[in-house]
């Protein structure tokens, strides 16, 4: 499936319902739910009846049709004369501080949870129908008990009684409207228990804007969203999530808007029958956010007055957030306006905009801790574009510090390294299993390698990694400092670390005369599964070599023996020892293979 490109907004694509909900604590208190079900977000009839809705088919087509005719044009919009001219920016280009993924809000509901599971037959709002099963028992002067099916005229027959109506009767309905047929002819000491026993397995058409459109089997009391799910969801490129409509005959009965489902717990229960069609409307207009929110959605509306202070109820800023960007297009034309977020209350929001909101890079001061040998405060706070230079002379190292050896963790980086590591992975499984076998030793290396490969890639998923910036002696005067970076000292030390695949790993004393070799050998040696080739060294201050047995270590050095790659494919052993040497480097741990 294509999608449509989306150049601004980093979207989360794992968000749960859970989250959706949680993320917008002031529905529960406030009117915001309403707003974004009753006019912000789209016109739903949820709350209706059946017979309301079928007494307002028009009205709520009207609003929907409304909201289309009264929107703004992208050309409107850029040359909007209500904003503040000295808050717009004329650029060529759109925003590109983040990366690009996308999510349609709503999206997230779609993963097969919902297919597999069918409506409870004992929900007080499910109506009867024809091919219902009802169980009735009578006791006292008059003793019966039987299960029978509403017939297609919609009635059960009891004896001495006649026919009862119950089709259309709510399932909540069904003891009172049976015990009143039986109090016309036992008005005393006969007592009447009446329950739905199983819902009519019926099929729907499941069609429009859905990824798979076809006839559908389930019962008659499960949901649309069950329904939905077995059609693959709404299509997220095309397919609206606010303006789905089920139909009876050509009759619209009920309109579903997913987000009041999604934001405030709100989806009225349906009875299907054989032949209902539920149809996705194309996609309404759609807006972007990201960057400093919890939801970083792609969200779907359809009315003319949705403002920024909309959005950010919704999108949930972090605590930090202090600014928005906006970016309009129209044609080719693009412009960014760029507001603070109490500013951008009640700027509205039209079709295609994409808003990042931000922290204010530009004021105030950056947290940043210190670590290890030092005897002065764990957390210092300096300007905003304060480089290494200018706090290190705030250091107060300990005696035994070596300030040459001075490294920085930036959590960035570390995510950077996890992501790499992550692509790495990823194309050594896809390596892994894109090969052919011709003969049947063939396929049984190849089985071998596959689950040596899903072995290796489990363990080196979790591994962390520690974001660590080597700190060049010629260059570090200049290196900027970032919100949240750990400086770290190392202290002068006599130890020196052996890992990985030795015998025996530990801390030896440091010997100048000793060789990687001869530390080595003072661990108990090689394991049978040791690379002796390729030795890994990495010193205090991050930076590593690949040595040989000979290299003389300095003090403080760490030695690391990687594993060999025990397969006889040359494109996955190469693939497997980059990942054990990035891992080594990045997160300072050697997995076995």
């Amino acid at each position: 499936m294509n999608m449509k490109p989306r150049p601004i907004v980093t979207v989360i694509k794992v968000l749960s319902l859970a989250m959706a909900a949680s993320s917008v604590p002031a529905l529960a208190a406030g009117s915001y739910a309403d707003q974004i079900s009753g006019s912000s977000f789209g016109t739903s009839n949820n709350s209706m009846s059946q017979d309301q809705n079928r007494n307002n088919i028009n009205v709520s087509t009207q609003a929907f049709a409304g909201g289309v005719s009264g929107q703004a044009t992208p050309q409107e919009a850029v040359n909007a004369s209500s904003l503040p001219s000295q808050s717009v920016i004329n650029t060529t280009r759109p925003y590109q501080d983040i990366n690009t993924q996308d999510m349609m809000f709503g999206e997230q509901l779609f993963r097969g949870a919902f297919s597999t599971t069918s409506g409870s037959t004992f929900n007080d709002s499910y109506v009867i129908n024809p091919g219902d099963n009802v169980q009735v028992r009578m006791w006292g002067a008059y003793q019966y008990a039987a299960t029978m099916t509403v017939d297609p005229q919609g009635n059960i027959f009891l004896p001495n009684i006649g026919p009862v109506r119950v089709s259309g009767v709510q399932n909540g309905s069904l003891q009172n409207v049976v015990k009143s047929a039986v109090s016309r002819i036992y008005r005393s000491n006969v007592g009447v228990y009446a329950s739905l026993e199983q819902a009519q397995p019926v099929k729907v058409f499941v069609t429009g804007f859905v990824k798979q459109p076809g006839y559908y089997g389930g019962l008659a009391a499960d949901s649309v969203l069950s329904y939905l799910d077995r059609a693959g969801g709404v299509d997220p490129t095309r397919g609206s999530y606010i303006d789905i409509q089920i139909k009876r005959n050509g009759q619209m009965l009920q309109q579903v808007n997913l987000y009041d489902f999604l934001l405030a717990g709100k989806l009225q229960a349906f009875s299907f029958r054989d032949g209902d069609v539920i149809t996705v409307a194309p996609q309404k207009k759609t807006f972007e956010v990201g960057g400093q929110v919890q939801n970083e959605y792609t969200f779907e509306f359809d009315v003319n007055d949705l403002t920024i202070g909309d959005v950010l109820q919704v999108a949930n800023p972090a605590a930090n957030a202090t600014n928005v960007s906006i970016t309009r297009s129209a044609g080719r034309a693009q412009t960014a306006e760029y507001y603070s977020l109490a500013e951008a209350q009640n700027v509205p929001v039209y079709n295609g905009d994409q808003m990042v909101v931000t922290s204010d890079r530009y004021a105030g001061t950056i947290a940043v801790q210190v670590k290890g040998a030092h005897t002065g405060n764990g957390a210092m706070v300096v300007p905003y574009g304060a480089r290494l230079k200018d706090i290190v002379p705030q250091l107060q190292p300990s005696p035994l510090a070596k300030l040459t050896h001075l490294t920085i963790y930036r959590e960035s980086v570390a995510e950077q390294q996890k992501r790499m590591i992550n692509e790495s992975l990823d194309r050594l499984e896809e390596l892994t299993l894109a090969t052919q076998s011709t003969t049947r030793e063939e396929a049984a290396l190849r089985q071998d390698d596959a689950a040596l490969v899903k072995q290796f890639v489990a363990k080196a998923r979790n591994v962390k990694t520690t974001g660590q910036i080597v700190v060049v002696p010629n260059s570090w005067q200049d290196i900027i400092l970032q919100q949240g970076d750990i400086i770290e000292i190392p202290a002068q030390t006599s130890v020196i670390t052996v890992n990985g695949q030795v015998r025996a790993q530990g801390a030896l004393t440091f010997n100048p005369d000793y060789t990687v070799g001869d530390y080595v050998a003072n661990s108990g040696g090689f394991s049978d599964n040791a690379d002796v080739k390729e030795i890994l060294v990495i010193h205090q201050n991050g930076a590593s070599e690949v040595v040989n047995t000979a290299y003389r270590i300095q003090q403080g050095d760490e030695i690391m023996v990687l594993p060999k790659v025990k397969t006889k494919r040359v494109e996955i052993a190469r693939g497997l020892s980059q990942i054990v040497y990035q891992l080594a480097i990045a997160a300072k741990v050697v997995l076995d293979l």
